[in-house]
C-alpha cells in the first residue's frame, strides 16, 4: 500500500505542475493579448479561448494534489467539538460524497467527449480547435483525481482496520490550525537552511 500511495503521491504532485504551468502560461498569453490590444491595435486571436481551457483543465489537475494535502475548503467550526469516532464516520462520507460528486461529472464528462470525437466539433472561434482535445485532458484529469481519491480511501481504510482513528484523521480528516502552523514553521525552517547553504556556497 505504500508503494502505490507514493505513487499516486508522485503523480499527483506532476498534476499540480502541469496544471500550474497551464495557468501560468495562459496568464502571459492574456497579458501579452493585453499589451498588444493597448499599444498595437492588434490580437494574438483566442487567448481568452485557451484561457479558458487552460483553467478548466489546471483545475481538474491540481484536484488530487490538494485532496493529498487536505486543502480543499471544510467547514469545521462543528466538526472539531466532535468526538473522534464521529469525526472519523463524517471523514469518510465526505471523501465519499466528494469524490462520488465528481465521478458523476466524469461519467457525463466522457459523453461529450465521446461526442465530440465523432461529431469532429470544433470550438466556433477563429481558432477552430477541435473541442475533443481540451476535453480529452479535462477528463484525464478527472480520472486522475479519481483514483487518488480511490488510493487515499483505501489507505485510510487500512488504518481504520487497524484501530489507529488519529491516523486515519491526519489522512482525510481537517486540517487543524496547529498542523497549519507547523507546516509554515517546517517550510521557514527549510527555506532558511536554503538560504544557508546557498550564502556559504558563495562564500570564497
Amino acid at each position: 500500500m505504500s508503494h502505490l500511495l507514493s505513487f499516486t503521491q508522485r503523480a499527483a504532485r506532476g498534476g499540480l505542475w502541469f496544471g500550474g504551468a497551464l495557468v501560468l502560461i495562459a496568464a502571459i498569453v492574456i497579458g501579452i493579448d493585453v499589451v498588444m490590444r493597448k499599444f498595437l491595435a492588434r490580437s494574438i486571436g483566442g487567448a481568452d479561448e485557451l484561457a479558458g481551457y487552460a483553467l478548466a483543465i489546471g483545475t481538474v489537475w491540481s484536484l488530487g494534489a490538494a485532496l493529498l494535502d487536505r486543502a480543499h475548503i471544510r467547514i469545521d467550526s462543528l466538526y472539531v467539538r466532535l468526538p473522534m469516532g464521529l469525526r472519523v464516520a463524517l471523514d469518510f462520507a465526505g471523501l465519499l460524497l466528494f469524490v462520488g460528486f465528481f465521478a458523476l461529472v466524469a461519467w457525463h464528462g466522457w459523453g461529450v467527449v465521446e461526442q465530440s470525437w465523432v461529431a469532429g466539433s470544433r470550438s466556433q472561434s477563429a481558432l477552430e480547435t477541435p473541442t475533443v482535445i481540451p476535453q480529452a485532458l479535462w477528463f484525464l484529469g478527472l480520472m486522475a483525481f479519481l483514483g487518488t481519491g480511490a488510493v487515499i480511501f483505501l489507505d485510510a481504510l487500512v488504518a481504520l482496520l487497524r484501530g489507529d482513528l488519529g491516523a486515519v484523521v491526519g489522512k482525510i480528516g481537517t486540517r487543524s490550525a496547529e498542523e497549519e502552523v507547523e507546516d509554515e514553521v517546517r517550510d521557514l525552517k527549510a527555506r532558511a537552511a536554503r538560504d544557508e547553504r546557498s550564502i556559504g556556497g558563495e562564500r570564497p
